[in-house]
């Protein structure tokens, strides 16, 4: 069972981190054998990922529905595009099968973004949540007097 923090926290990362988006759509719904395999190999790379934290995968939460999203922390842009070009990894023969399979058919959409954070530039607050996202990548804390508000939070993360 996961414990549920009641007091308001906010979460911090020491130095510069990648937070990466990626996720699919399902375009097409009867075809299974289109999707489910898209949808088979996040799980697959996430589990390799936790294996080897040396590649500087921080931690990773997935959601699913017709839309499927995986909201992952990685350490350096440079570890995260490493990863994605690593012959070795799950990443490129899963990329592979999808071009081959399903390419630009219409019947599976993927996407992703990625964001290069700095101390400064980030901000959260979490209530009566588990630990979540940043929270369970970095170090969470209980919200300290002076740290009730957005700016406030950017402030003690070094934003001016």
């Amino acid at each position: 069972m996961t414990t549920i923090r009641r007091e308001r926290t906010t979460a911090t990362l020491e130095g510069d981190f990648v937070v990466f988006l990626i996720g699919m759509r399902i375009n097409q719904p009867l075809k299974l054998h289109k999707w489910l395999p898209v949808a088979a190999a996040m799980p697959r790379m996430l589990k390799e990922l936790y294996r080897k934290p040396e590649r500087g995968f921080l931690h990773g939460e997935m959601w699913f529905g017709r839309t499927i999203l995986v909201l992952q922390y990685w350490r350096s842009m440079e570890q995260l595009l490493a990863y994605a070009k690593d012959r070795q990894a799950e990443h490129l023969p899963a990329w592979k099968a999808f071009n081959q399979a399903i390419g630009t058919d219409g019947s599976v959409g993927i996407w992703h973004e990625t964001y290069a954070v700095s101390p400064g530039t980030y901000e959260n607050i979490y209530v009566n949540m588990p630990p979540f996202g940043l929270a369970r990548a970095g170090t969470a804390q209980a919200v300290g007097a002076g740290g009730h508000s957005a700016a406030a939070r950017l402030k003690a993360n070094g934003g001016g």
